[in-house]
């Protein structure tokens, strides 16, 4: 009678581990499901950010069809993940439509324009660099995954850093004008140095570039004969004060 009762009392110890083993594994992957489907979700939010900050940028449907195809396969991801959750599937299918619309424009639009005027608020400048930095690593890992062909992503990439380029060159270009304005011919030759050593080292090659590398070279020279105008001038200024204080050391001395 006792080694049946020790049998059952194991039998439900055994039985009970196995449950609680069973339990912490779905738990376990439950929770593994979340964090997937919440990384998809972040997914979504950043493209649909992109999107939004693309306004600020020439028009461009290719990046646009990128990243709705994006947002697509990460609510197709959420939807195979956790098929429960509410209303997943009809923002898959929003993200189907939109995605038409973008293929659409985007193979009916054959020229694009990347010329773009840059805002002179500081602030706004800084989000339009953040905006093609990111736009770059997104392409980048869509490429990586096999969802955009390898011709597609340089041609987008190669867009963007002229992009990019740009943004630079005309900030530095602005600062040093400014700081040439003010006289101060040394902080300018910086700022203008700093961006004909950007234009040299960047692997883009375009007619900007070109017709910036004349215009920055131009500033560096004027800059050039700006300070041999202003170290004569302190020269002269110099040599004349040295004169006066001679003058005064040897003019004839007053009788009283």
């Amino acid at each position: 009678m006792i080694a049946i009762i020790v049998g059952l009392i194991i039998a439900l110890i055994i039985f009970v581990v196995v449950v609680t083993s069973i339990q912490q594994h779905k738990e376990k992957i439950e929770a593994e499901k979340r964090i997937k489907v919440a990384k998809q979700k972040a997914i979504i939010d950043e493209s649909e950010e992109l999107i939004f900050n693309l306004a600020n940028l020439p028009s461009n449907p290719n990046i646009v069809k990128i990243l709705n195809r994006r947002s697509l396969n990460a609510a197709k991801t959420m939807q195979e993940l956790m098929p429960e959750v509410k209303g997943i599937k009809k923002r898959a299918q929003e993200l189907k439509s939109r995605l038409k619309a973008s293929e659409d424009l985007a193979d009916n639009q054959t020229d694009m324009d990347d010329n773009f005027i840059l805002p002179d608020n500081e602030q706004q400048l800084v989000a339009i660099l953040q905006c093609i930095k990111k736009l770059r690593v997104v392409i980048k890992s869509e490429q990586s995954k096999g969802t955009l062909d390898a011709q597609t992503f340089t041609a987008e990439d190669q867009r963007l850093a002229a992009m990019q380029l740009k943004i630079n060159i005309e900030s530095l270009i602005k600062r040093g004008s400014q700081a040439f304005n003010k006289e101060m011919l040394g902080s300018a030759r910086q700022y203008f140095e700093k961006a004909l050593q950007t234009l040299i080292n960047s692997p883009v090659k375009n007619d900007y570039v070109t017709a910036k590398h004349t215009e920055i070279s131009q500033k560096l020279e004027d800059i050039t004969d700006a300070l041999k105008h202003t170290n004569a001038k302190d020269a002269a200024k110099k040599a004349k004060s040295e004169e006066s204080e001679l003058d005064i050391l040897f003019q004839p001395k007053k009788k009283w």
